[in-house]
């Protein structure tokens, strides 16, 4: 189990490295950073911004400067809203933490009991809704499905407020429109995982021996077939977090993935820089913690790794 763990830390430390070089290298994706910076100004005007904020010293140099400021929680300052980027991410992120948890919450409700479903009654009816289901919710984009919830819900019949964040009624459009598009994969996996362990020697054993179905499946089947969602979950709340940026900007949320939109069209790189890195440390923590859980419940994780 430590060499597992150590070498998982391993691959993970340089994903952190390999993503840090990704957002550093923002700075650069489309020119000059001063003279984009000094827009109408003129080339004296470049120059004294590239000596003030260090673009003229050599890559490695800045990237270190950035690198430190990073550890230290400082990504800079934002160029549009002009505040520091820490101060916006901790006035955005909690939104987009809430709402991607309870897409999460709601997309396992659906997948687990469905998948469940779909997997004890092979070729029935329900499992053919249940794949319809999932390759209809699979089809649509979130931000479609965005729309049309706001039209029934909020245009057509005022159910339901089609902005904001404040309370339980501003959860339930962008909260199902983000589980919706995460539930497919989840719901596609647990009826596979639930037909092979069903198929299994020591079901059939357990079933020769007596016990009913319904011990049988929450007992022994359930627990198993859950272990591989454990890995695709973790996977599921990065697309998730991806996800936001459209959901937060058709509800007019007013979380990381809105301020990540606003970033990208004001050209605000410090800002886009701070959410890019973010958003991979979450996703690898995540995966992180997804793997060390299956190698804990499944020895045979480890010795493939």
């Amino acid at each position: 189990m430590i060499t597992f763990l150590f070498r998982r830390l391993v691959v993970s430390a340089l994903l952190v490295v390999f993503v840090s070089l990704i957002s550093f290298s923002l700075v650069f994706a489309s020119g000059n950073p001063a003279a984009r910076l000094a827009g109408e100004g003129s080339a004296a005007d470049a120059a004294r911004l590239a000596q003030l904020h260090g673009f003229d010293d050599p890559i490695l140099v800045q990237y270190g400067r950035w690198l430190a400021g990073v550890a230290r929680g400082d990504f800079g300052d934002s160029l549009y809203f002009s505040r520091p980027v820490a101060e916006l991410l901790t006035q955005h992120f909690p939104a987009t933490a809430k709402l991607g948890l309870a897409a999460m919450l709601f997309a396992l409700l659906l997948a687990i009991p469905l998948g469940v479903l779909a997997g004890l009654r092979k070729g029935s009816l329900i499992d053919r809704a249940t794949m319809l289901l999932s390759a209809c919710a699979q089809a649509m984009p979130p931000f479609c499905l965005a729309f049309l919830l706001i039209i029934i819900f909020s245009v057509r019949n005022q159910w339901l407020p089609a902005s904001g964040f404040d309370s339980w009624k501003h959860y339930v459009m962008p909260v199902t429109a983000l589980g919706l598009f995460a539930m497919p994969a989840m719901l596609r996996l647990m009826k596979s995982e639930m037909e092979t362990v069903l198929a299994t020697d020591y079901i059939r054993t357990a079933r020769a021996m007596g016990l009913g179905g319904p011990s049988v499946v929450l007992k022994y089947a359930l627990r198993n077939a859950l272990r591989p969602l454990v890995s695709l979950a973790a996977a599921q709340m990065g697309t998730l977090l991806a996800g936001s940026v459209v959901i937060e900007t058709v509800f007019a949320i007013n979380g990381a993935g809105l301020l990540a939109w606003t970033s990208i069209l004001r050209g605000d790189f410090p800002t886009m820089q701070a959410l890019i890195l973010i958003f991979a440390l979450i996703y690898i923590v995540l995966t992180l913690v997804a793997d060390l859980i299956n190698g804990w419940l499944d020895p045979r994780v480890r010795v493939s790794s």
